[in-house]
């Protein structure tokens, strides 16, 4: 239905439009009239589904015959579009102001149905129960009157105006708290004015065990007591009617009990076990310094660390100090060799020449020896 009347909204937009090319005479002449030609159909056509309502295309693409049928041979003795294809030929909508199979007049009639306060339940379709769904504020089986909580501020033949009534008020006749005919629920009339009723008093409130009634405008709510308590008038460990297990009475007073602290023997037997006091209760913990594990509260230590190698607590000054000695003595012995052989030259080379290669090998292999003189 609605795309129908899209498709009518269409016809509007293109009924003073032309061609777009620049011989209208000549296509005008190929193609008839602009007014009645296929390409104003297919225009008007393509503005009425959304390119992502496929239901709408499905519906359009069912209804190709119909549509060409009335645009080219239809449209004189049946200048309503709608009314022809929706209503008279695929009947699945009905004229504003009417609803069901036959499009039969909603309540309050087809010209203003509901009054105007309201919607027509099926307004234009094949379904519905031409049934008044009312706007907020007002009520009857035609939306003609006040609803409950609503009074009237104006009325003429065609228009009615209601307002709300004062908040405690179920029917009213202005906005004042004196003004009330009626109350709503959770209040009682007293000289025009509705008076709040305690339902906390009166036994008119049902709280489940262990809650305590609150009273509140119109009404009521049930609170948890204190956990304190079994049973109680009001909030806190101060209103109970009896005290819970682990607590103990102290004038009007329900206190927890230090189980830790009033046993006479110890509440945790447990090897390394202390007591620990809880709200109501009291647990076992392990004792400062252990963990429990599997069930019993152990040492928590660190594992055993390996042991040490023969180097482990050498310093770093102290490897750089080994490795001037090793290189030194290397030194030494080449150049004893050499003396010894009379080729002084040649033990003033070797010398020169270990004495360099230690220099290197001291400077840029620090990791390696570290891990010769620190090995286990």
């Amino acid at each position: 239905c609605a795309a129908t009347l899209l498709c009518a909204q269409g016809l509007e937009r293109t009924e003073h439009e032309g061609f777009g090319g620049g011989n209208t005479a000549w296509e005008e002449e190929k193609l008839s009239k602009y007014q009645h030609s296929e390409t104003r159909l297919l225009e008007v056509l393509e503005g009425v589904c959304a390119p992502s309502d496929f239901t709408c295309h499905q519906l359009l693409e069912r209804s190709e015959e119909h549509v060409e049928q009335w645009w080219f041979h239809e449209q004189q003795q049946h200048p309503d579009f709608f009314q022809w294809l929706c209503v008279d030929r695929l009947m699945l909508c009905c004229p504003p102001g009417t609803y069901g199979p036959d499009c039969r007049s909603c309540a309050g009639g087809p010209q203003q149905p509901c009054s105007g306060n309201g919607r027509c339940d099926g307004d234009g379709t094949r379904r519905g129960t031409g049934l008044c769904v009312c706007s907020p504020g007002y009520g009857g089986p035609f939306c003609a009157e006040c609803g409950d909580g609503y009074y009237e501020v104006s009325r003429n033949k065609s228009h009615l105006m209601c307002a709300e009534c004062y908040q405690a008020c179920g029917r009213c006749t202005g906005p004042e708290d004196s003004s009330c005919l009626r109350c709503k629920r959770g209040w009682v009339l007293h000289e025009h004015r509705c008076i709040d009723i305690d339902e906390c008093g009166t036994e008119m409130a049902h709280c489940r065990a262990n809650q305590y009634c609150v009273n509140t405008e119109g009404s009521y709510e049930c609170r948890d007591c204190s956990t304190a308590c079994i049973g109680c008038m009001g909030a806190g460990p101060a209103r109970c009617k009896k005290c819970n297990k682990g607590y103990w009475r102290d004038g009007a007073r329900c206190l927890d009990v230090d189980e830790c602290a009033s046993a006479e023997e110890p509440v945790c037997t447990g090897v390394q076990e202390v007591c620990e006091n809880t709200e109501g209760s009291y647990r076992c913990v392990c004792a400062q310094g252990h963990v429990r594990r599997d069930g019993q509260c152990i040492e928590d230590k660190p594992p055993d660390a390996p042991e040490k190698g023969f180097f482990d607590d050498v310093t770093d000054d102290e490897v750089v100090v080994l490795q001037q000695m090793f290189f030194g003595v290397m030194i030494c012995a080449l150049a004893t060799l050499a003396a010894k052989g009379d080729m002084v030259f040649t033990a003033i080379f070797i010398g020169a020449v270990a004495a360099m290669a230690g220099y290197w090998l001291s400077d840029r292999s620090d990791r390696v020896l570290d891990g010769f003189m620190k090995g286990r």
